[in-house]
């Protein structure tokens, strides 16, 4: 019985000095105790959308759709992460063959490189978008 009361004594103080270890930075806690907060890096500059899409064509579009006239729109801070969002539009050419209207598509910017691109709905503001040749 001594036996399983020391147990226990020990993996509660084990657990409670173990707890110790995962404090965070605004715990009531002594200094040494707490985690240090992770630095937030410098937020990007604005890329320029132009350039960008003008080098990674194929990846905002498929090289069979024979992009034309392709205009992009200002960049906007992403609001779920690090990078940009610019919507870009251009006339598209369908797998038949057939000239398809102006399609619009959203692309994320990061790091100077186009990470993800979808099209661009109703909801979204690339309707009011002011657009420039690239």
């Amino acid at each position: 019985m001594l036996r399983i009361i020391a147990h226990a004594a020990l993996l509660a103080s084990a657990l409670a000095l173990g707890a110790c270890g995962f404090a965070d930075s605004r715990a009531p806690v002594p200094e040494f105790m707490r985690m240090k907060e992770v630095e937030q890096p410098p937020p990007e500059a604005p890329p320029d959308v132009r350039r960008v899409v003008r080098e990674q064509i194929d990846v905002v579009f498929l090289t069979t759709s024979y992009p034309r006239e392709v205009h992009v729109a200002p960049p906007h801070r992403e609001v779920r992460g690090p990078g940009w969002t610019s919507c870009v539009r251009a006339q598209l050419t369908s797998a038949t063959g057939t000239s398809l209207a102006a399609q619009t598509y959203i692309v994320t910017i990061t790091g100077g490189k186009v990470v993800d691109r979808r099209r661009a709905e109703a909801d979204d503001i690339c309707g009011t978008e002011t657009y420039e040749p690239i």
